[in-house]
């Protein structure tokens, strides 16, 4: 009788099999209430992929300690890819707070929009002290007149016991808040 062997794929399989754990988990983001409303200056916006650092485009969910050092925990990742997810989150924020056509790109509509808007986050992420940090810079391009470049620097309080359901809202929170700056401050 010929003998039968593993081969090597297989035994990989198996160590692969092995070691994984529990499967992980996926935090949505809620939506935050829009309470505001501004006039602005355009009727179209179209809003570019807001760009992340590496850590804050990951699916993780981090954490900076005291000493500004960033850890995951593992097995809980965002529901969506974080660029993909704060440029629409933003997009609808900044629709409902201005009554204005905003999407993202690619641009949907057969009418070229008024103005364009790219954001760049710096920081993205929630702190030791319970706060949440969004921080960058925005910029707003119009067809017909000046260009506009803003910094900007939120922190929100991650309320309860800091859970990642608690960091998923106030992140919503925060990127809400950074709609009404936006529409406030980059187009009147």
């Amino acid at each position: 009788m010929p003998k039968i062997g593993f081969s090597p794929l297989v035994f990989v399989a198996f160590a692969l099999a092995a070691c994984s754990g529990a499967p992980d988990q996926r935090i949505t983001v809620p939506k935050a209430q829009v309470d505001e409303t501004q006039r602005i200056s355009y009727g179209a916006i179209a809003l570019r992929e807001v760009s992340l650092p590496t850590y804050a485009a990951s699916e993780d969910i981090y954490v900076a300690d005291e000493n500004g050092q960033l850890s995951t925990t593992t097995g809980l990742l965002w529901a969506d890819d974080p660029s993909r997810a704060i440029t629409l989150e933003l997009s609808r924020y900044l629709s409902q707070i201005t009554g204005a056509q905003v999407a993202s790109e690619p641009w949907p509509f057969a009418e070229y929009p008024d103005a364009e808007i790219e954001v760049r986050i710096e920081d993205m992420l929630a702190l030791s002290d319970n706060t949440f940090r969004l921080s960058g810079q925005y910029f707003v391009a119009p067809e017909n007149g000046r260009d506009r470049a803003k910094l900007f620097d939120l922190a929100l309080p991650i309320l309860g016991d800091a859970t990642p359901a608690d960091i998923a809202t106030a992140r919503g929170q925060a990127v809400r808040d950074l709609a009404v700056a936006i529409a406030r401050d980059g187009l009147r």
